[in-house]
């Protein structure tokens, strides 16, 4: 019988970020219904969802001294067995004892809780630990009251694989990394699409599990480090096999299965939000394939359930579609968990989440519980097998009956393909059919010895880090902290990559590291460190070039990905205070200090604004992504460098707003500069991700074309030179502005000199006569003033400009005005002049006149220098230079206008100098009040 798929929606309490900007709670919940207040229409009738399940996660519990979240409130939904397994673990695993298959998945946007709910963290145990225990309990029990008469016999089987960019790789079996695309996914007639080549392993305990899903998330944070995988963006399924064997009622052998796949999704932003707007290349489609496509999946579902007719299901779209086919519309029995943020910074991703659910909750599955003779399902295995020897064999099917595969007019490598699927299929049935004939007993041993070895290799590891000073790692993700180990024995200890030419004692791979990276010593408990140069060493957040002695809780960073903890147990009990003072490291604080120790001010107090705090928290986000950038660069030789720049809304021009975290992308070869936003950023980057992974893999193709290069910006970008503020309170009497002003970068650097002149004006142009001015700007109201604006030429713009104009909007303009685009000059002539007419002066134009400045916006793109490979810095300079089309003249016209304009300064100066000197007289003398005719005098020529 058909049922729907159950949903339960969790919301979490609120993390740093949330915090640090005062975020407020959007979301309510009351019992099964779930209510999303919209923080950009308050007042407006919220959001309303009703799910299975609504668990309120966010406020009402106290950390206890082990770490558990106790409940302080009966509202509050935590780990225990009461609430979220009781209503979603234990159906699961009732279901399995039945024999049905099951599906539990998590969806929600990166750091929602959704790894929380499904795996846990610390004492606060998810779903999948509290279920494998929960199911080996009641195996124990099953097996002290067997009936020996019925052979009742239960297996347990666990496999781990994670899905990145529609590469799968098994987590409990390393060598799968090396496979070039991953894991294949291949469809079999009866069971639906599987791994091929997927490690399954029995286990006979809660212990052994535990281990085996330990083993998968080292390798997983091992892959993240190496691979540039980051946690939230992988897909993480865990499949635990249940079998149950024994004699029915008529004495026949039978053997039932079920399937529990445990799903933690990759962050769902990414689906919505692929990178800058405007950005000409977009995050590679293969990141957001498998997320896209289930949202595919499931709306046409929901299409099916609603009585839709002829709606086709794209599963073979993704490689996780295609995994989940029976768990979203096949034989299980599913559960879906959305996880989402109380915050209303997250308002657009958890409606996107509980839109997502609420569709979801509409899909019907059909569950049958899979249950066959023993006897049967051998003899359907062994005509299954006979069939594909003769398609191997290109002899055709059953007698009598053409083949499925025919050979010829076949390419030769679709049908080695072919023939690689056929002969992968053979040998799994053949494993699935010796697997049968085994007696548990006879397949724990085959794999008994190792796991007692690793378990006892765990166990002396443990004795080990109370003794034995180590490094232990920190990751963005917490379940993946502290899941590597490397012991600094007495003696020396050698860190590098596997191109050492001696194969060093900690190995490390991935960016920025050496082949001889680095040599630690422990010399009568005293280690310290040493980085072999160029290679890049941090400690504390500082760059050493020399030999310095280690202390407990010190923070290591090798190359650009590698961060590691140090534990001393000697240093420890040598300060048992220093121990009980600092707080373990954590990854954001190791971070921050890397972060402070690279010129930012990360110091924390309560004069600090929320604008402030969030501007930290996003150079800590940041600042890990640009060194990896940058070594990426540097190992893929695209000579360009990446830098953190902190934008004020001044240097963009803007009265208000606050400091934006950007990052600057500069080509060494031809010095171009373009600032990027933190999206266009992090789409860029993870493009990069992928073309260094390719280049990694040994891709002859590695590098693509210019134009889908993401190091690569065309030179034809336009880019913001710099602004000019010019004040306009001189215009409130009447009075001219004549201004050879400096073009401000982001930097507050000066970029040349721009200038200007604003002249008041008859209606065509002409200058006014000169008895027309004010003695006090409220004389303008409700006259009509006319502006002659004039933009004749700016002087020494940056080399690397090759085009250049100005654009500004004043008070009294809809839409912006531009002037002319001038090439191939530094000194580039405008000779822009219009009129900005009022028919009549208001008091916000006057307002504006007095108080305001008009911006200008200095445009340009930039040179596409040639550069031949191996050429010096000089020559690339030189190379660069003769590109430009300035010269001698040029630059004498500009030193003329300079000195022009120096002199026109000297004189204003002068006349000042005489205005303060009559002043001060008349105030010497009693007088209150100068003569106009006196300061008119004094203003002449």
């Amino acid at each position: 019988m058909a049922e729907n798929v159950k949903v339960a929606v969790r919301v979490r309490p609120y993390n740093d970020r949330e915090k640090n900007r005062n975020a407020k709670c959007i979301v309510k919940m009351s019992r099964n219904s779930t209510e999303l207040l919209d923080p950009n229409n308050i007042g407006s009738e919220p959001k309303r969802f009703a799910f299975d399940y609504s668990y309120w996660s966010h406020d009402g519990f106290k950390v206890n001294n082990d770490g558990y979240c106790e409940p302080v409130d009966k509202n509050y939904v935590d780990q225990n067995q009461e609430k979220v397994f009781a209503d979603l673990g234990q159906v699961v695993l009732d279901n399995a004892w039945l024999g049905y298959n099951c599906c539990l998945f998590a969806y929600g946007q990166t750091g929602s809780g959704k790894s929380y709910s499904v795996f846990g963290y610390g004492q606060n145990k998810g779903i999948v630990p509290v279920a494998c225990e929960r199911l080996f309990d009641k195996v124990t029990e099953k097996r002290a009251n067997a009936d020996k008469s019925k052979e009742e016999e239960y297996q347990v089987f666990v496999s781990m694989l994670e899905m990145y960019n529609e590469q799968i790789r098994d987590l409990l079996n390393p060598n799968s990394f090396k496979v070039k695309g991953g894991l294949k996914v291949r469809l079999h007639a009866s069971k639906g699409f599987y791994v091929e080549s997927l490690k399954t392993f029995p286990v006979k305990s809660y212990s052994d599990i535990n281990s085996r899903i330990n083993e998968g998330t080292r390798n997983r944070t091992i892959a993240s480090t190496n691979m540039n995988a980051t946690s939230s963006r992988a897909h993480t399924i865990v499949s635990i096999t249940f079998v149950q064997k024994g004699k029915n009622d008529a004495g026949q052998n039978m053997t039932k299965t079920s399937v529990i796949n445990l799903v933690d999704l990759a962050g769902s932003e990414r689906v919505e939000s692929t990178g800058a707007t405007g950005d000409r290349l977009k995050e590679g489609a293969a990141i957001n394939l498998s997320l896209t496509s289930l949202g595919n999946v499931i709306k046409s579902l929901a299409d099916v359930g609603a009585g839709k007719k002829g709606v086709l299901i794209p599963y073979r779209d993704s490689k996780l579609t295609m995994l989940l086919k029976n768990a979203l519309g096949g034989n299980s029995k599913t559960i879906m968990i959305a996880a989402i943020s109380p915050a209303d910074i997250n308002y657009d991703e958890t409606l996107s989440t509980l839109r997502y659910a609420n569709r979801a909750k509409s899909i019907k599955t059909k569950a049958i519980i899979n249950e066959s003779p023993t006897e049967k399902l051998i003899r359907e295995l062994k005509e299954e097998n006979a069939r594909l020897m003769k398609e191997l064999e290109g002899k055709g099917g059953a007698e009598g009956v053409p083949g499925e595969i025919t050979m010829q007019g076949v390419p030769e490598e679709e049908v080695e393909e072919m023939k690689k699927e056929l002969e992968e299929r053979l040998r799994q049935n053949e494993e699935e059919m010796n697997a049968m004939k085994k007696s548990w007993e006879q397949r724990l041993k085959e794999v008994q010895t190792a796991q007692e070895e690793e378990l006892e290799k765990e166990r002396r590891k443990r004795e080990d880090m109370k003794v034995t000073p180590h490094f232990w790692n920190l990751n963005e993700d917490p379940a993946l902290t502290g899941m590597i180990i490397h012991f600094l024995n007495p003696g020396v200890t050698k860190i590098g990559s596997n191109k050492a030419s001696t194969v060093p004692d900690i190995t490390l791979t991935g960016l920025n590291i050496q082949p001889d990276h680095g040599v630690v010593s422990n010399r009568n408990n005293v280690v310290s460190i040493k980085p072999c140069l160029p290679a890049k060493i941090l400690v504390n957040g500082k760059a050493i070039t020399e030999k310095l002695e280690l202390h407990h809780n010190d923070r290591v960073l090798f190359g650009s990905k590698h961060l590691y903890v140090f534990h001393h147990p000697q240093d420890l009990a040598k300060h048992p205070d220093k121990g009980k003072q600092e707080a373990a490291p954590t990854y954001n604080s190791a971070q921050e200090e890397i972060v402070a120790n690279s010129g930012f001010d990360m110091k924390k107090g309560p004069d600090k604004s929320q604008d402030d705090l969030l501007l930290q928290q996003e150079l800590v986000e940041l600042m890990p992504h640009v060194n990896e950038a940058n070594a990426m660069s540097d190992e893929l030789g695209k000579k360009i460098r990446f830098e953190i720049v902190l934008i004020s809304p001044q240097s963009q021009g803007l009265s208000h707003g606050r400091t934006e975290v950007s990052v600057v992308m500069k080509n060494l070869v031809n010095e171009n500069e373009f600032v990027w936003d933190r999206n266009k950023f992090l789409n860029r980057k993870y493009l990069m991700e992928e073309m260094y992974q390719n280049f990694v893999n040994g891709d002859k193709d590695w590098d693509v074309d210019q134009n889908k290069d993401p190091f690569w910006e065309p030179p034809d970008t336009q880019v913001l030179i710099g602004v000019v503020h010019i004040f306009l309170q001189s215009l409130s009497y009447l009075i001219e502005i004549e201004e050879f002003l400096g073009i401000v970068d982001y930097r507050g650097g000066q970029q040349g000199l721009l200038k200007v002149d604003i002249f008041p004006c008859l209606p065509n142009g002409d200058p006014l006569p000169e008895e027309d001015f004010v003695d006090d700007p409220k004389e303008l109201l409700n006259r009509a003033v006319n502006f002659k604006i004039c933009i004749p030429h700016a002087r020494g713009l940056p080399s690397r400009i090759k085009k250049s104009f100005c654009q500004y909007q004043t008070y009294l303009d809809k839409k912006s005005r531009k002037t002319k685009a001038v090439e191939g000059t530094r000194n580039p002539d405008y000779n822009y002049e219009t009129v900005v007419s009022s028919k009549m002066v208001t008091e916000p134009l006057l307002n504006y006149l007095e108080s305001q400045t008009l911006v200008i916006y200095v445009w340009g793109t930039q040179n596409d220098a040639t550069v031949k490979e191996g050429d010096s810095v000089a020559q690339r300079r030189a190379a660069y230079l003769s590109n430009q089309n300035w010269g001698e003249e040029e630059r004498n016209k500009l030193t003329i206008e300079l000195n022009t304009e120096r002199k026109r300064v000297a004189r204003l100066e002068k006349k000042l100098k005489s205005i303060q000197h009559v002043v001060s007289v008349a105030l010497k003398a009693g007088r209150s009040t100068v003569s106009v005719k006196d300061v008119q005098d004094l203003l002449k020529d």
